[in-house]
């Protein structure tokens, strides 16, 4: 990808973010992973970390967290070296890969042990099981857990200590649509309380539901940085709406310098240039009536395919 490609929109000061990554790189012997990659994650946020799959970003992630060593470049976790920092589950909580649990031992005990190790109360893996939703089968083996609660063990050990910054990859993963919602209010609830999260998602239409920021890698390196909806509009997502006065919504549109066309064989109308808040409040003020109203999703590679083909220009 060509240098040009690696724009930024809306950008987050380094100075007193909680997550900085200053040129991190990573090579396995002629294959660059990670390539001098820099940005910064703010508190009181949930960010996302997105990209095709194999765009680079678990291997990002892990040397954001110190579980490996860059080849060049540093992450600051609340402005120290992470490879200086001591291990404080309440300051990060992580989950890259698997729970790590032991399929023969229990989820209680397993959070349990992990617990003792950074000195946190029994009480709290209580805790932690009832908000993952797992405290009916927290006795069970793992081995005999699904993917969905495997995911939820997961998540249980990364909040163990209550912690200040949460790194997740792809935590909505194997979780069904209630997990899923489940998963969202926790994180955002999160973030409004000050809190910071970043999460890597390979799928733009679910990370616009939780995240409020976006850092976009592909091949390892940085393509763009701004908020969901700078990056949603770049994909041409649009709004979708549904209303029995489309002719009269679509001229509204227009003059407020939007584009609108009807699709799905005469039924909803597609409006681009304007997102869903507007749309509904261009309705409210032209008295139209809205049966529906609903942001278009877009794949991430629509919107990688949409970014490089601008720079081509």
């Amino acid at each position: 990808m060509a240098d040009a490609v690696c724009m930024k929109t809306t950008s987050v000061s380094p100075v007193g973010a909680p997550i900085v990554v200053e040129g991190l790189t990573k090579r396995y012997g002629k294959v660059q992973a990670v390539d001098d990659l820099s940005f910064a994650v703010r508190a009181g946020a949930v960010t996302g970390f997105l990209g095709p799959n194999g765009a680079g970003k678990t291997t990002a992630l892990k040397l954001i967290v110190g579980l490996a060593r860059p080849t060049a470049g540093r992450a600051l976790i609340e402005g120290v070296p992470v490879e200086s920092a001591v291990a404080d589950a309440n300051l990060l909580g992580v989950y890259i890969d698997c729970c790590g649990a032991h399929p023969g031992r229990s989820a209680r005990n397993h959070l349990r042990s992990l617990a003792a190790l950074a000195g946190l109360s029994r009480s709290r893996v209580e805790e932690v099981l009832e908000i993952v939703g797992l405290e009916q089968s927290a006795g069970r083996r793992v081995g005999t857990y699904s993917t969905g609660m495997r995911q939820r063990l997961g998540l249980a050990v990364a909040l163990l200590g209550d912690p200040l910054i949460l790194v997740l990859d792809e935590p909505l993963n194997g979780l069904d649509p209630q997990g899923i919602r489940w998963l969202r209010t926790l994180l955002r609830e999160r973030a409004a309380s000050g809190r910071t999260v970043l999460l890597s998602s390979h799928v733009l239409s679910e990370a616009a539901q939780t995240v409020d920021d976006v850092v976009v890698i592909h091949k390892g390196r940085l393509v763009r940085q701004g908020s969901i909806n700078e990056l949603a509009r770049l994909g041409g997502g649009g709004v979708l709406v549904r209303t029995p006065t489309r002719e009269r919504l679509a001229t509204a549109v227009q003059r407020a310098g939007g584009r609108a066309e009807v699709v799905e064989n005469g039924g909803r109308l597609l409006v681009e240039g304007l997102d869903a808040a507007q749309v509904g409040e261009l309705a409210h003020d032209e008295r139209v009536v809205l049966h529906e109203l609903a942001p278009r999703g877009s794949s991430l590679e629509e919107v990688f395919f949409n970014l490089t083909e601008e720079e081509a220009a």
